[in-house]
């Protein structure tokens, strides 16, 4: 079977049968088999289709059309929609947008540090930090920048106000210095960092646009100077008389009508409007949904596993019960279960 992939809203087929030719228009919703012939003409227009072509056991000629599976159409209808609610809230979204954008983050640090020098050389969306102690936490930075002083910047945007734990804040902190300094460096030659968490709610809740978090001598209420920097952004303030309260209206926006920023409007602009960036947005959403199919797959591969073992373990500790020559104690230590586990399944034994 011969099989093309095309684009049409419509397909208008004409058969040469050897008989006065005839003219059929096939929908998306319907499936047209039919007409012996030998010659097809097709006038396509925008919506995929296939096209298939099979020779009949008698050597006719067997010409079928069929508009794509409508259940695909579906789901990208639904991921377009999904597209078009999206803000730079949205981690997919905010991820394109600042990804290799040195201009648009610049404006987004600008703003946040009240400065308007600041010149951004790198910004890297989605950099991670890998944990050299085996076994030990890493982490991925929503926006990752370097400017031309050598000062390191990681933008945390959180949804959910878990996200912006103080604790966390210390951790990326950590992991960022933990990469500034080479073998044979200074340890006063360590940049300052930033770790700035942009939170849609007002997790602190003092009803202020920004929180800054600098170390201090408790005694002397002197600043520490360590360039460590921790600040917390309201997202949900909306004085849009000030730079930080635009740049939050343009972060919960989900139309470029609205927006204030042209560097940030063009970019989200280009990814919801267009059909290039949103083609890109439903391959990310795609790669995405693969990814926790695969994660839940791995969880119920280990959950089963673990099931297993566990009836492998009762089995054997059933089988020490029997046997009477331990205790509960040395069975579940041997086993794994714990004792509650070992009493509840001694209980069961025939006496």
């Amino acid at each position: 079977m011969a099989c093309r992939k095309g684009y049409s809203t419509y397909l208008q087929l004409t058969f040469i049968v050897g008989a006065p030719s005839s003219m059929r228009t096939i929908t998306k919703d319907k499936i047209w088999q039919g007409l012996w012939g030998k010659v097809v003409v097709v006038k396509a227009g925008k919506n995929s289709y296939n096209e298939c072509n099979d020779s009949g056991k008698d050597g006719r000629q067997v010409i079928r059309m069929a508009a794509v599976d409508g259940a695909r159409d579906g789901k990208r209808d639904k991921i377009l929609k999904v597209i078009e609610d999206l803000s730079l809230f949205d981690d997919d979204l905010m991820t394109l947008v600042f990804d290799k954008n040195v201009l648009a983050t610049g404006l987004l640090l600008n703003i946040i540090l009240q400065r308007d020098d600041l010149k951004v050389i790198e910004a890297v969306a989605q950099r991670e930090y890998k944990n050299p102690m085996a076994g030990g936490r890493s982490i991925t930075i929503d926006i990752y920048a370097v400017d031309g002083d050598g000062k390191v910047y990681d933008v945390e945007v959180q949804c959910d106000p878990s996200g912006a734990d103080v604790h966390r804040a210390r951790f990326h902190s950590s992991m960022i210095d933990s990469e500034m300094l080479r073998e044979t460096q200074k340890f006063k030659e360590l940049h300052d960092s930033y770790v700035i968490f942009i939170t849609r709610t007002d997790v602190v809740g003092g009803g202020l646009p920004m929180y800054h978090v600098e170390r201090t001598f408790r005694e002397t209420g002197e600043a520490f100077n360590d360039g460590s920097h921790i600040i917390y952004v309201n997202g949900s303030y909306k004085n849009e008389a000030t730079p930080v309260g635009k740049l939050m209206h343009d972060f919960r926006c989900t139309s470029t009508d609205d927006m204030f920023y042209t560097e940030l409007a063009r970019q989200v602009e280009y990814f919801k409007e267009t059909e290039g960036g949103r083609e890109i947005m439903c391959k990310a959403f795609k790669e995405l949904a693969k990814e926790l199919a695969e994660e839940k797959a791995k969880e119920l591969a280990e959950e089963k596993a673990k099931e297993k073992a566990a009836e492998k373990a009762e089995e054997l500790a059933c089988r020490l019960l029997m046997r009477g020559k331990m205790t509960e104690e040395e069975i579940a230590e041997d086993t794994g279960l714990s004792l509650e586990a070992v009493k509840g399944l001694a209980k069961l034994q025939p006496t």
